[in-house]
């Protein structure tokens, strides 16, 4: 018997997934308190305000947020992969971020690749049981 208050089935998700957008919100969190420091710090060229760091930094730290969400679609990867070009772009203006470009790009890296690894591993193993399943008479 079944109950009447059983939630439905929610989507799968992948490795690739999982992994990205835990990537993602743990730097978008990051990207916008490099924005606040480089603000603090006055680091941007001369002729650019310096509230344009929070700016930057709020909208980047958006963008990875929405992104994260979009990571089910192959495309989301890639917007992903753009997002942290943009950030390494941001390490012409404030040398430091190539520190959280080496350590969120390889993150990033190992969950986009790792993940996908994973994800077709397992989607293998769920058709070998399906077939085993179906041989078996079940």
């Amino acid at each position: 018997m079944t109950d009447a208050f059983d939630a439905p089935s929610r989507r799968r998700r992948g490795a690739a997934e999982s992994l990205g957008s835990v990537v993602l919100g743990f730097e978008a969190i990051i990207v916008f308190l490099a924005g606040l420091v480089t603000f603090g710090i006055g680091a941007l060229p001369a002729g650019i305000p310096s509230w344009w760091a929070i700016v930057v930094g709020a909208v980047l730290a958006l963008l990875m947020v929405f992104v994260a969400g979009l990571l089910r679609h192959r495309w989301g990867i890639w917007l992903g992969w753009a997002l942290q070009g943009v950030l390494a772009l941001g390490a012409f203006l404030l040398p430091a971020i190539l520190a959280v470009v080496a350590i969120f790009g390889g993150l990033w890296a190992y969950a986009t690749i790792k993940g996908a690894q994973l994800d077709r591993r397992n989607a293998q193993a769920a058709r070998t049981e399906t077939d085993t399943d179906a041989s078996n008479g079940d």
